[in-house]
């Protein structure tokens, strides 16, 4: 199923949307309702924001693979195939004249962002930050788009400092940067779940722009309209879009946040100066908070299942692959079946590589349930043994955001095999005889696992 917009896919979960008409402030209380809502709890509506009225702030959307599913009209269990299969091909953007982020439009005044209930996370954040803004911008060169999420923090009137970690976006200021030149930018708040998971992905040369992938995903192509104050095109059926120049030269301290990996984290970073800020009535601010159940899924979808695709296509017997929640995607269990040790080896040193951000690889058998942390922990302590069947590769590069990076920005990384390796059945995992299980299971199905 296509939806147009994130209002049609909130429109489409039903009872599993909560609305919280208590009013709720933007300052701590909002972000630690959706940091703390279980993976399990229905996604979050808060329709009374504290000194923001009118606007609502949605959260806790993609918390889970079952929502997560149902925003690509998929299932639990078919959406990694899914998605890997859609992003293959892309649907091109179309524009429109229909624009309802145009409904309202702001570019006088000193203090246009004063009006979004930009939320403030942890206890000793440096202030208000936008965390899931997809940035959106052309290389000044070949006039290619780019997209991808980046941290915003409010410094105040027209200004965000704006962290660029990644490409191509960095790439791109970089270019203009040598110019002497700004680089134009727009970004794009409260769109459908499928476009902000492309935000996030890897693209190839088939299909290299992102807005072409969130077509794909989403089966229908992204309606574009021209902004307002920037030669860049932006949704049309986004809830907020901020357009803004990053400056060139200029560098402002930007933090401290609480980043995905729990920890604190600051930078000197670009800044951006806002030139305008358009939104539909009655705005829906979409509140992701870091180290959250939505970064999960999401690094889970963009990030994993990518690497599931490349790994299966290089070592035989790759069967599934969980990226460890609440790691930034720094940890990651690989399940095979059948796969020799010296090809098991050979996978933990070409995961660790393909990914920077990863540094730590466990491989187990497919008979081990990789999202359950007591079988995983079985498997550690009974088929590993450390001295033979544990890689570590030293000076490696450091991601950005990992608090554990050494200063020359040079790190380590580690890969676990706790395969069996052995048809001995001294490995064989004790198992319920399935008649009785099923039948305990019948009668006492609200009290088992």
């Amino acid at each position: 199923m296509t939806y147009r917009d994130l209002r049609g896919f909130l429109d489409a979960l039903g009872g599993d949307l909560r609305r919280i008409a208590e009013p709720m402030s933007p300052r701590f209380e909002i972000a630690a309702a959706l940091r703390q809502a279980r993976a399990d709890a229905p996604a979050l509506l808060f329709e009374s924001v504290v000194g923001h009225p009118g606007w609502r702030v949605a959260g806790n959307l993609i918390a889970n693979r079952k929502r997560l599913a149902q925003a690509f009209g998929s299932t639990p269990e078919a959406l990694a195939e899914a998605y890997l299969e859609r992003k293959q091909s892309g649907i091109d953007p179309v524009s429109t004249s229909d624009a309802p982020v145009k409904q309202v439009v702001a570019t006088h005044g000193d203090d246009l962002l004063g009006a979004l209930p930009i939320l403030t996370h942890h206890e000793r954040d440096g202030g208000p930050y936008i965390t899931t803004g997809v940035v959106l911008c052309r290389d000044p060169a070949s006039g290619r788009r780019g997209m991808g999420i980046h941290r915003m923090m409010v410094k105040g009137g027209r200004r965000l400092g704006l962290l660029l970690a990644n490409p191509p976006l960095s790439l791109f200021h970089a270019a203009a940067e040598a110019r002497g030149e700004p680089l134009e930018i727009a970004v794009s708040l409260g769109l459908e779940p499928a476009v902000v998971v492309a935000s996030v992905v890897k693209v190839g040369p088939l299909v290299p722009d992102k807005m072409a992938v969130a077509g794909a995903l989403r089966g229908a192509p992204v309606e574009m309209v021209d902004a307002e104050t920037v030669a860049l095109q932006v949704p049309a059926r986004a809830e907020i879009v901020i357009e803004g120049r990053v400056l060139p030269g200029v560098r402002e301290a930007e933090g401290p946040f609480g980043e995905n990996t729990g920890a604190y984290f600051s930078n000197a970073s670009p800044v951006i100066e806002v030139s305008a800020v358009t939104h539909r009535r009655e705005p829906i601010y979409p509140g992701l908070t870091p180290w959250g159940n939505d970064v999960d899924m999401l690094l889970w979808l963009a990030a994993g299942t990518e690497m599931l695709g490349q790994l299966r296509a290089q070592v035989a017997g790759v069967v599934d692959l969980e990226l460890t929640g609440g790691t930034a995607g720094f940890a990651m269990v690989v399940a095979v079946r059948g796969t020799p040790r010296t090809e098991v080896r050979r996978l933990i040193h070409l995961a660790l590589a393909l990914d920077k951000r990863l540094k730590m690889v466990t491989v187990v058998d497919d008979d081990v349930d990789i999202r359950d942390p007591r079988e995983l922990a079985w498997a550690m302590a009974t088929r590993l043994r450390p001295a033979r069947d544990t890689v570590v590769i030293d000076g490696t590069e450091v991601y950005v955001i990992d608090p554990a990076g050494g200063a020359p920005g040079e790190g380590s990384k580690i890969g676990f095999d706790a395969t069996r390796g052995s048809a001995d059945a001294a490995f064989d995992k004790a198992r319920l005889e399935p008649a009785a299980l099923a039948r305990v299971r019948a009668v006492l199905g609200d009290l088992m696992q």
